[in-house]
């Protein structure tokens, strides 16, 4: 009879040891090199778009990852390359994608541009799915040129009251631009211009914004993307257009789980009032610069709509479909 109790713990104890690594998804989520990620949901189902992380020279295309549950994820290998993009030469990265009529449309920075000198940019991808394969939807640059300090890299797209606007920016400026319906080109702001800069303090790259109860959430990543100083600050106002003062750091690094935590983007699971935040941090075992992994962890807010300090660990987020 003994012997049958201690089968029973013991069975019990597996039992429920495998369940909780079923059901949590594991820091970071999928392997390989990935940064810069930007999640979105489609029909469904979990995506996350993440830069190649590797030199420059090498980081010539995408692969994207999908999940029904946040816990298993299928790999989608090479859904853009820059085999169809004849003017992007080398590092395209920090893809962002949004879904219109029926079209998934891809925004990406590529090669690198240092002046209005060299030719590159924000360029513009198209498929007929989520998981590609994208092709070149322009033939050319969205934007190709420095505007306001702008650096025209790290783009996101944001839709607000069926209107399209292109948030981007390198080098510590951040601007945002109205699209036009067809994703072609801008549409000039009242006073004339096309680019209004929302730079706020200590920005550096990797805009985000989101809307919540009527208030305009921004986000960036603030310090250098190679050392640990890397992190994510943000701030609120009643506008897409700001002004954004700073409120302080919501995600960056912890010396016992990882190194350099940022670059993110935000997923709200539209059945419920779940968050999370998606960003890459280093493993405390690397010191490459483009060794970074691609994790979820939650995200919380106070009773006044404040952004709770994440908490970044190792065991990631539990499981979660949507409805």
């Amino acid at each position: 009879m003994r012997k049958l109790i201690l089968l029973i713990i013991l069975f019990t104890f597996v039992q429920q040891t495998l369940f909780s690594q079923s059901t949590t998804a594991g820091n970071p989520v999928f392997k390989g090199w990935n940064a810069d990620p930007e999640g979105i949901i489609f029909d469904k189902t979990y995506w996350i778009y993440p830069t190649y992380s590797a030199p420059y020279e090498k980081q010539v295309f995408f692969d994207a990852f999908s999940s029904k549950d946040l816990v298993t994820w299928t790999k989608h290998s090479k859904i853009l390359d820059t085999a169809n993009v004849k003017w992007a030469k080398r590092a395209i990265w920090a893809p962002s994608i949004i879904k219109k009529e029926g079209k998934y449309y891809l925004f990406f920075g590529a090669n690198d541009i240092q002046s209005d000198q060299e030719y590159g940019g924000i360029g513009i991808a198209v498929a007929d799915k989520p998981s590609g394969p994208f092709k070149d939807y322009l033939k050319k640059p969205l934007i190709d040129k420095f505007h306001n300090g702008a650096q025209p890299i790290d783009q996101f797209i944001f839709k607000d009251n069926n209107e399209y606007y292109l948030i981007y920016g390198g080098w510590k400026h951040c601007n945002i631009a109205h699209l036009k319906k067809d994703f072609t080109g801008f549409i000039p702001y009242s006073d004339g211009s096309i680019f209004k800069e929302i730079t706020p303090e200590n920005y550096v790259e990797g805009p985000f914004m989101f809307k919540k109860n009527g208030k305009y959430y921004f986000m960036w990543s603030e310090g250098g993307w190679t050392g640990p100083d890397y992190c994510v600050a943000y701030a609120i106002a009643d506008s897409p257009f700001g002004p954004f003062k700073r409120i302080g750091k919501i995600l960056q690094q912890d010396p016992k789980i990882a190194r350099g935590a940022g670059h993110h983007s935000v997923i709200k699971n539209p059945k419920t009032d779940d968050w999370y935040i998606v960003y890459h941090r280093r493993p405390l075992t690397e010191t490459d610069g483009n060794a970074r992994v691609t994790c979820i962890d939650k995200m919380f807010f106070d009773e006044n709509g404040l952004i709770k300090p994440v908490i970044i660990t190792n065991e990631g987020v539990e499981k979660k479909t949507i409805k």
